[in-house]
């Protein structure tokens, strides 16, 4: 099968850019119901809710000073947005109605761990550490956020080898195989959510960029895999056992008209996908007066 790039035809949506609040710096973004979506802020851990569908939004939460945002996901069954806190080693949860604090869990000692992002299954958050070998596990019940685990990790996705590591995760829709990227070693790999076992996917029909893969989406067999720094998205179809995968779409910033600036991920609704702009390459705060956008765009 070949590879293809997404272009614009006749009668399809152009791509679009949704603009977010000036100097937002966001990373992370999540679904919520119907067009919602949510994004987090690196630079306070406010997140801004809009709409998909018109671009229209304003910030939700409003969070308490020392806290940033990386990844989150929203739990539609409880209503809550489940952020992940950077450097802080905690994990925050917020009502996705009006934003008020839910919960909030201390997963590692603040500064020896860097909680990246999060991928929800029925059951428990999973939570990535871009400085160490680990997943953590949180369960979600009735009454809140349960009790963690750490998971100590085994094989390819345990290596240590550069400033930020595991990245991204997803998981299958029975929560039985989490799907993890590895920024450092540009790989994605599958883990076992019980033993922490991982295996490398083999994948074929082009390659990965080194060093660029950020947040990831299991789309029925596909993922979607946000390469950063490359400015695009690939698409992987996986084989029935995930051992392997082959790159069959690969949207690239010509695709969208130019419109990525540095994504880091990804999230979808129907028949298109939506990244988030976190433009690295302007530096952490950014210049005041930054601008920020998420863009949309048709699946290839």
């Amino acid at each position: 099968m070949p590879v293809v790039t997404v272009t614009m035809a006749g009668g399809t949506p152009e791509p679009k850019s949704l603009p977010l609040p000036v100097d937002f710096a966001p990373e992370g973004i999540a679904v919520g119901g119907g067009s919602t979506f949510y994004v987090g802020s690196l630079a306070d851990g406010d997140i801004y809710r809009g709409s998909l569908r018109t671009g229209d939004g304003d910030v939700l939460v409003d969070a308490p000073p020392g806290r940033i945002a990386v990844g989150l996901k929203v739990d539609q069954r409880r209503s809550d947005i489940v952020v992940a806190g950077g450097p802080s080693g905690e994990l925050y949860v917020y009502d996705s109605r009006d934003g008020a604090p839910v919960d909030d869990v201390q997963l590692a000692p603040a500064g020896t761990a860097f909680l990246n992002d999060v991928t929800l299954t029925r059951r428990a958050a999973y939570v990535t550490d871009s400085f160490n070998p680990v997943l953590y596990e949180v369960p979600l019940g009735r009454d809140g956020l349960g009790t963690p685990r750490t998971i100590q990790l085994s094989g390819p996705a345990a290596a240590i080898a550069g400033d930020f590591n595991l990245n991204g995760i997803t998981a299958t829709p029975n929560g039985r195989t989490l799907i993890v990227a590895h920024s450092a070693l540009g790989a994605v790999m599958t883990v076992d959510p019980v033993t922490g076992a991982s295996r490398q996917i083999a994948v074929t029909g082009g390659t990965l960029t080194p060093g660029a893969q950020d947040g990831v989406l299991l789309d029925g067999r596909t993922l979607w895999v946000v390469e950063n720094f490359a400015n695009r998205v690939v698409g992987i179809r996986l084989g029935h056992d995930l051992a392997t995968g082959r790159i069959t779409d690969i949207v690239t910033d010509d695709d969208v008209g130019g419109l990525f600036r540095i994504p880091t991920t990804v999230v979808e609704r129907g028949d298109r996908l939506a990244v988030v702009n976190a433009r690295f390459d302007l530096g952490m705060p950014p210049p005041p007066g930054s601008d920020f956008d998420v863009v949309v765009f048709d699946k290839p």
